[in-house]
């Protein structure tokens, strides 16, 4: 082989990224390493927690936000030892199931903080594998992000107004997606695209959002959770119950108790 010929072979690199993480080491893959990022996001809930659920890693805004001081309270703890029953069962048994393999992906979630003011969140949690992401199943990681100002900037804003008025007037009438989209001009995946852009939901979940804020309000009163249901676009009162318990994580009586208390 000639010099020129040498000089042209080409060299096999390994991509950029896996020098950047080689150079990393093993700081890229300690969870600790973002803990100070995750601190400065107060709309941020952020967590690790190991194969039994307790908290290993969490951020400022969790402390806070569980009404606690510093961190340490916290830390080796599980949820079930942290929040008031049933909250804590509830997040518990959330976290055992992605710890036996299921995904959490932005789940649409009322929180009640220690000052009983509800908000709203999207929650994301994910097992943590040990390994290069083929092993064994050591943790979970997860994120809550307050859920955030509709975005009325966005051009496409306008169009989708009409379908938003219809779910915040007629939440307890059925919604067909088809329908909503239709009000708007657009197809069925046009109006689920702009929805996540401009509201950071679907329509669906900004459905059962209105009427869940609803039902909040409607249980401070005296109206059966059965005339509630009805009230708030449920067909039937054990539908609305799996809802309530799904997205709030009590039933509708235990938050009515909780209200009452």
């Amino acid at each position: 082989m000639t010099k020129s010929a040498q000089l042209m072979k080409p060299t096999t690199l390994p991509p950029p990224a896996d020098h950047a993480r080689a150079a990393l080491g093993g700081a890229i893959a300690d969870v600790f390493f973002s803990e100070p990022l995750f601190d400065a996001l107060p709309d941020v809930v952020f967590f690790v927690k190991d194969g039994q659920g307790r908290y290993v890693v969490v951020n400022q805004t969790l402390v806070q936000r569980c009404g606690l001081r510093d961190k340490a309270a916290l830390l080796g703890r599980t949820p079930a030892e942290v929040f008031a029953p049933p909250f804590g069962q509830t997040y518990l048994a959330q976290d055992l199931a992605v710890l036996a393999g299921a995904a959490i992906e932005d789940q649409l979630e009322l929180h009640l903080y220690p000052n009983r003011d509800p908000g709203w969140c999207l929650t994301r949690k994910t097992a943590l594998r040990d390994g290069a992401g083929a092993g064994a199943i050591v943790g979970l990681t997860g994120i809550s992000r307050d859920l955030a100002m509709a975005d009325k900037k966005n051009p496409a804003y306008r169009k989708v107004a009409a379908a938003v008025r219809l779910i915040h007037e007629h939440y307890d009438q059925p919604l067909p997606l088809h329908e909503l989209a239709r009000l708007a001009s657009m197809s069925v995946a046009q109006i689920e695209r702009y929805f996540l852009r401009i509201f950071h939901i679907t329509p669906r979940q900004m459905i059962i959002k209105t009427r869940l804020d609803a039902a909040s309000r409607l249980l401070a009163g005296d109206a059966s959770v059965a005339d509630i249901a009805q009230a708030c676009g449920y067909g039937d009162h054990s539908a609305f119950t799996r809802q309530f318990h799904a997205t709030v994580g009590v039933t509708p009586r235990q938050y009515r108790a909780m209200l009452q208390r």
